[in-house]
């Protein structure tokens, strides 16, 4: 049976993001139709005015249903914010069955121990991922059914968020009158876009740089070892330019994207920028040189504090295939040369992949967090449906990962 139409909404600070696509017989993933809108009443990620907010996503989903053609009415969510955290959690159960070995009995039991993560009242999981299995003291089994053992054991990683701030994410949606079939963390999203398996199993950090949050994810080892985000973005570098210089906030934006650098050995640093009067704020000029030290001072600061935190849950030793850089914020000159010295390992601008129909969705790294939601859609009809056809759509995609 065909998957109906998925559909990708992504409420972000700066912009609100719908993208309607399916699956046609021959695999590809097509997107059929896109609506776009500036977003108002979300700041850091998160919902702060929901009337101004579902008034943006009512354009954007208006705009996607007369592209795409048809009414839209059941969609996948994104949510984000800085209050999303990761933990790693194991589970452990005897196995009861000498002569048949570990069963799906087994398999079901020791996952829910797994994912019975003892979280605050005020926070859910928003995803249980499975990481490894062991049975008696053999690490690193990916399928365990029929193995001999008297002890399974599973590793999962829980991604979880505070239930109020996702819950207000889905009441704009539902302000709508949509039906939230599932919400996807953005930084997974994005990882699932922009990713090939050959990077999950060498190790790679993704750090998808929004307008108001960073999110980011780890693989190690091959499977997700963590995940999570800090409430810092591109829109803090503008506020910063607009404090440092005392300039609107039209100007600081646009001399960030025409001329400002996350790095500070640029050519032209000597140079500098004759800005008019606007809105009631003196014309000035600005040094280069002066511009770049102050971008730099704050992506330097994001990229450190996600670097920290990969530490000290030893994890940067495992990342094999650099890191990549995903979001608006990483058309930012210099800043893959940046976050490259600071990890110390290669870094790249990723690109959406694995979806076809819109040209201008795979050039861009701001559209990988609703194009992986997509694919996260694909994965959550392809569990609800058990044809051969869509499991190996569901295998192709994501690699058992």
């Amino acid at each position: 049976m065909a998957l109906p139409p998925i559909v990708a909404l992504d409420i972000g600070t700066s912009k609100v993001l719908a993208l309607v696509a399916e699956v046609r017989d021959d695999d590809c993933i097509l997107v059929t139709g896109m609506g776009e809108h500036s977003a108002v009443g979300v700041k850091k990620g998160e919902v702060t005015h929901l009337e101004n907010a579902a008034i943006c996503v009512k354009h954007a989903m208006q705009a996607a249903e007369e592209s795409s053609d048809s009414l839209l009415q059941e969609v996948f969510l994104s949510v984000s914010g800085g209050h999303i955290q990761s933990v790693s959690n194991r589970g452990e159960v005897p196995v009861l069955d000498r002569e048949d070995g570990v069963t799906s009995d087994d398999i079901n039991k020791v996952s829910d121990v797994a994912k019975a993560v003892d979280l605050s009242h005020d926070r859910e999981a928003i995803h249980d991922i499975s990481q490894n299995y062991c049975v008696d003291g053999h690490e690193k089994v990916t399928s365990p059914i029929g193995l001999a053992g008297t002890k399974l054991v599973q590793d999962v990683l829980v991604i979880h968020g505070i239930s109020n701030r996702i819950d207000n994410t889905v009441r704009v949606a539902e302000e709508l009158h949509l039906d939230v079939n599932e919400i996807a963390f953005s930084g997974l999203c994005s990882a699932l876009s922009v990713l090939t398996p050959e990077q999950k199993q060498g190790g790679v950090v993704v750090i998808d740089l929004g307008a108001g949050i960073t999110d980011y994810l780890v693989y190690a080892g091959g499977v997700m070892a963590s995940a999570g985000a800090i409430g810092v973005g591109g829109d803090h570098i503008t506020n910063d330019i607009v404090r440092a210089f005392s300039i609107p906030q039209s100007q600081a934006e646009a001399i960030k994207i025409e001329a400002g650098s996350a790095i500070l050995d640029t050519p032209g640093a000597a140079q500098r920028i004759t800005l008019p009067p606007e809105g009631g704020f003196q014309g000035c000029q600005i040094n280069m040189k002066s511009l770049h030290t102050v971008i730099h001072a704050r992506c330097d600061e994001l990229f450190r504090m996600i670097k920290q935190r990969l530490e000290d849950e030893s994890l940067l030793l495992h990342v094999g295939a650099g890191v990549v850089l995903t979001g608006g914020c990483a058309r930012l000159n210099g800043i893959t040369e940046l976050a490259g010295r600071i990890f110390g390992l290669p870094c790249s601008i990723g690109r959406p992949a694995g979806l076809s129909g819109l040209t201008a969705i795979s050039e861009h790294p701001e559209y990988a967090t609703a194009c992986g939601l997509v694919k996260f859609g694909v994965k959550v009809l392809s569990e609800q449906d058990d044809s051969s056809k869509v499991s190996k759509i569901f295998r192709k995609l994501f690699g058992g990962s």
